[in-house]
């Protein structure tokens, strides 16, 4: 059917009337420099990667480089905050200075991986993927179990634009869909992905 802890993690302090939401020491220091207009992008695409959360070695490699071309296209990474694929997207796009938000399944910040900047604690469990799928404007699945199969579901029920390496294959009644945009690397699904939610009503 398919191919295939958190002392440092970076979480809201308060809420900004102007800014929006504000961490502790980094984000104060981002609120010093000219131009800096909130710590979390408002105007730019906000690009969910969903996926396992353990993983092999080469899917991580994938899903790190997807997490790396996010934040150098200036968007927003999104992500279910724990580990596998999550924390290896998390770890790219912050390693090219991109903004991360992980919604987590538990109650605590603390649970997030230590690449997540912005940690949202649901405390619904898997029923967070809905908040994964409806906060993207798009949304790139890297392998995945069944949770990413709920993301995915969810996001095309919303209308959102999903993109897949080496992902789930749908199929109605015997026949495959096309629901899913597949790619191939890195690079192509995260253009895919870009230019996808570029459209209206994406």
């Amino acid at each position: 059917m398919r191919s295939f802890s958190a002392s440092n993690a970076r979480v809201v302090g308060h809420w900004d009337k102007t800014h929006g939401p504000v961490g502790h020491t980094s984000d104060l220091r981002r609120r010093a420099q000219p131009g800096y207009t909130g710590a979390v992008a408002r105007d730019g695409h906000y690009i969910a990667v969903v996926g396992a959360g353990a993983c092999e070695p080469e899917v991580a490699r994938v899903a790190e480089e997807v997490g790396r071309l996010v934040a150098r296209a200036g968007a927003v990474l999104v992500c279910g905050g724990l580990g596998g694929v999550m924390e290896a997207a998390c770890r790219g796009a912050r390693a090219e200075g991109g903004t991360t938000v992980g919604v987590l399944p538990s109650e605590s910040r603390r649970d997030a991986n230590r690449h997540v900047e912005v940690a949202v604690a649901t405390g619904m469990g898997e029923a967070r993927n809905a908040i994964v799928a409806r906060t993207a404007d798009a949304i790139i699945a890297v392998g995945g179990e069944f949770g990413t199969l709920s993301e995915i579901a969810l996001a095309l029920k919303m209308g959102k634009p999903v993109v897949g390496i080496d992902t789930w294959e749908l199929s109605r009644q015997g026949r495959r869909t096309e629901a899913i945009a597949r790619a191939a690397r890195p690079e192509e699904a995260v253009a895919l992905a870009l230019r996808l939610a570029a459209r209206p009503g994406a």
